[in-house]
């Protein structure tokens, strides 16, 4: 175990200091990776007419008119791609602090990896995910705000909260049906006052680089890490004090890990850490989790992960996960330790057209997994991205794979999505 948490903190001070870095507070973790990889909004899916000439009637018929026209009213459909379109602008008045939005994702792989795209050699709706938000302003004195996410869909499963209780919360309580179901992967109400903002509830975990949104990542596939070494959300408290412009920390208290207002065994652990802008273009943040985790275990975890934008074009991530029990959970049937390290790099070739790769090393029970990903991103209209990919995962145990340590198989692995944001 001390050769383990040796081999991994030098792993990850190697990832600090070599590269990449950054994860935001994981409430608005979908939109600060999107920008981060993408840079700013895009273009958006519905044209914005501007003008009292050019009105809804003008644009069922796009471009009646000289008005409509430069405008772009659609350009013949429509679909523009002048401004994103987004439902909460369309809903609420500017600085009102009400948002409301979401995405669906369609997408269909050749050969299951394991992970999440478990569903192989079909066309599955992952992800159908609506949202509502109240963002809680502390500038003027205290400020009071929540959110709600619903989600429908092959991905459901994976984000409920199966740390419970069998029965409580969307955990086998009649929410899925077959391989779809529903989640209700957020529910929070949160209140800022200055540079501090104290949320209380079920809300999605800092841990990690990666996230359930697809809206919020690259690839259509996930990585070794994220899937078996981090939670997914968590229900309890979670303070976040903004100590400068490049310091943000975070220090509360959950029920453990993937737990869903409910408390399985004595699931009683922290979850903080803190995120520094080491330079205007490096981030490094470093997220623990310590305690009494529920069906995962006791003991320790962390992420660390580093942003670099190298330049206007280029981007590196490095990310080391570690996971150190004392005692398995009831849930945790596979392993007691494990240490990961990805490394992504994003490449813009044009506003519409980005390039990424991913390499994987994560190490569990002993043994070691694999896995390289290529991807491309290609946005035809500002909000829709295609998503096609190549991934290829083995390991020296490939034996122990099968034999259920970690459920996934050697290869190469065709994937296509598209997501749609709204």
């Amino acid at each position: 175990m001390r050769k383990l948490m040796s081999e991994a903190w030098l792993l990850s001070l190697a990832s600090m200091l070599g590269m990449a870095a950054s994860t935001s507070a994981q409430d608005n973790l979908y939109v600060k990776q999107a920008e981060a990889i993408f840079g700013a909004a895009q273009p958006p899916l519905i044209q914005q007419v501007a003008g009292e000439e050019c009105g809804p009637a003008a644009c069922i018929d796009p471009c009646l008119t000289d008005a409509c026209d430069s405008a772009g009213c659609g350009k013949g459909f429509l679909f523009g791609s002048d401004e994103p379109f987004d439902l909460g602008d369309q809903l609420f008045e500017e600085g009102s602090g009400w948002d409301i939005g979401g995405w669906m994702s369609w997408g269909y792989t050749n050969r299951s990896d394991g992970l999440f795209n478990t569903h192989p050699g079909r066309f599955n709706n992952n992800q159908s995910w609506l949202y509502a938000e109240k963002i809680a302003d502390g500038s003027n004195g205290v400020g009071f705000g929540g959110r709600v996410d619903l989600l429908y869909g092959v991905d459901a499963q994976n984000t409920q909260a199966f740390g419970n209780n069998p029965g409580v919360y969307d955990f086998q309580n009649g929410w899925d049906h077959g391989i779809y179901g529903w989640a209700l992967p957020q529910l929070y109400g949160e209140v800022a006052y200055g540079d501090w903002n104290i949320k209380a509830g079920h809300f999605y975990t800092l841990l990690g680089y990666e996230v359930v949104g697809a809206a919020g990542n690259f690839f259509y596939s996930h990585a070794f890490t994220m899937n078996n070494s981090e939670a997914f959300t968590h229900t309890g408290v979670l303070a976040t004090y903004s100590a400068s412009d490049n310091v943000t920390v975070y220090g509360g208290w959950t029920l453990g890990w993937d737990t869903g207002f409910d408390q399985l065994g004595q699931g009683n652990s922290f979850l903080g850490g803190l995120s520094v802008g080491v330079t205007d273009d490096l981030t490094v943040t470093y997220i623990l989790t310590a305690g009494n985790l529920g069906w995962f275990g006791t003991g320790y975890t962390h992420s660390i992960v580093a942003d670099w934008i190298i330049n206007d074009n280029w981007e590196y991530v490095a990310q080391s996960d570690l996971v150190s029990l004392d005692q398995m959970g009831p849930g945790n049937t596979a392993f007691a330790s494990s240490i990961g390290l990805n490394q992504y790099l994003f490449y813009k070739l044009s506003d519409q057209v980005k390039l990424g790769g991913r390499m994987e090393w994560w190490k569990a029970g002993g043994e070691s997994y694999y896995g390289i990903t290529g991807g491309v991103n290609y946005r035809p209209i500002a909000n829709l991205v295609i998503r096609p990919e190549v991934r290829y995962q083995w390991s020296p145990a490939y034996n122990a794979l099968n034999n259920g340590l970690v459920p996934v198989d050697e290869g190469a692995i065709f994937g296509i999505d598209a997501v749609l944001t709204f």
